[in-house]
């Protein structure tokens, strides 16, 4: 494993290696479901989401949080779009595994009830779910004192989720297994930076503008707590629609934390093929901005933030037509970004504060 740090102060080599700790242990369990209803089913071992088999339908679950993207909101005191980010890090991890999702329990930590502040958050929350087409069938609201703190004197919270998702039996789930070289990449842009990555994007506004950087005037007449705070794009509705549609999603690779090399790593892994990605969408002028303020390197800035990407979709050479007439016709933008390779590389062209073009070896694994 190396030691090595980013510049947030964060390593994540030792944040994968805790993560696969984690799913070790985790996956001792599953012989407790052996031969009965809930058993997970083998093949996607370090995906997104994992699949249990409940007989004619598979049931998928994904867990995730918006991080410190909370304090953005204790800052600016907008609240209602934070749903949006919480919504998109559970439903995409599912559709990253082509799986439907259908609902969503979540649970609010909370230093002091604010019943304003609650109902802007479940506001979002709301909204959010029913763009998504998800029901909120639970949640839990736990008041935990000086156990959790942040910015400023009102309300803070800690905001994490639990999404539900179905899979027919009659349809396989996206996995990785299929791509070939000559597939396509297609890349979704993403509206603004998801919910991870936050740690750095703090410290260098503290560091440019002083401790009320939220209020410091940004781009284009926006505070800088507005740009920062711009909510999550929620994809999951266009891939259910694309599996629909009869499209052929070979892997999906939802772009959080580890960047864009992480995650479609994460899913050529089981081929071993590479990828090439010229034609990414370009960071949004507020994305470079952070990383020239803080001096961010391009290797850095696309392995923490999604830099304009927030999800890839690899698609047989003839789906391509079909999958962004659809995307187009839900609104999202999209365009070929790339091309599966017979490489075990995966170069990213970047265009961020100093283009190059970066190269990550898939098989790589952290010792």
């Amino acid at each position: 494993m190396s030691a090595k740090k980013t510049q947030s102060g964060l390593d994540i080599d030792l944040g994968n290696q805790c993560s696969r700790v984690a799913y070790d242990w985790a996956k001792k369990t599953f012989t407790t479901r052996e031969g009965r209803m809930g058993m997970p089913l083998p093949g996607l071992d370090g995906s997104f989401s994992n699949l249990m088999d409940f007989g004619k339908v598979r049931i998928a679950m994904s867990s995730d949080g918006i991080g410190t993207k909370s304090e953005l909101a204790e800052r600016t005191g907008i609240f209602n779009t934070l749903g949006y980010d919480l919504v998109a890090m559970t439903v995409d991890d599912l559709a990253a595994n082509g799986v439907e999702p259908v609902c969503l329990s979540n649970i609010l930590d909370v230093d002091n009830l604010d019943a304003d502040i609650v109902d802007a958050l479940m506001s979002g929350l709301h909204d959010a779910s029913v763009l998504a087409e998800v029901a909120v069938t639970g949640g839990e609201i736990a008041e935990l004192g000086n156990r959790i703190g942040g910015y400023g004197e009102g309300m803070h919270f800690n905001w994490g989720a639990t999404a539900i998702g179905m899979l027919p039996d009659t349809v396989e789930p996206v996995t990785g297994k299929g791509v070939v070289p000559g597939n396509v990449v297609i890349t979704l842009a993403s509206d603004g930076f998801r919910s991870n990555g936050f740690s750095l994007i703090r410290r260098v506004m503290e560091k440019t503008f002083g401790e009320k950087w939220h209020d410091a005037p940004g781009l284009e007449g926006r505070r800088w707590g507005e740009w920062l705070l711009t909510p999550c794009r929620i994809y999951s509705p266009l891939v259910t629609a694309l599996r629909k549609a009869g499209v052929e999603l070979e892997a999906v690779a939802h772009i959080t934390g580890g960047g864009v090399e992480d995650n479609l790593a994460r899913m050529l892994k089981t081929s071993g093929y590479g990828a090439r990605l010229d034609n990414l969408f370009a960071p949004h002028p507020f994305m470079v901005e952070v990383q020239r303020l803080g001096d961010v390197s391009e290797e850095q800035a696309y392995r923490l933030w999604n830099m304009g990407n927030g999800m890839l979709l690899v698609v047989p050479e003839e789906d391509v037509p079909k999958a962004l007439e659809l995307a187009e016709k839900k609104g999202f933008r999209a365009q070929v970004g790339g091309v599966i390779t017979s490489s075990a590389t995966i170069e990213i062209v970047t265009s961020g504060v100093s283009p190059t073009t970066l190269i990550r070896n898939v098989r790589e694994t952290e010792e």
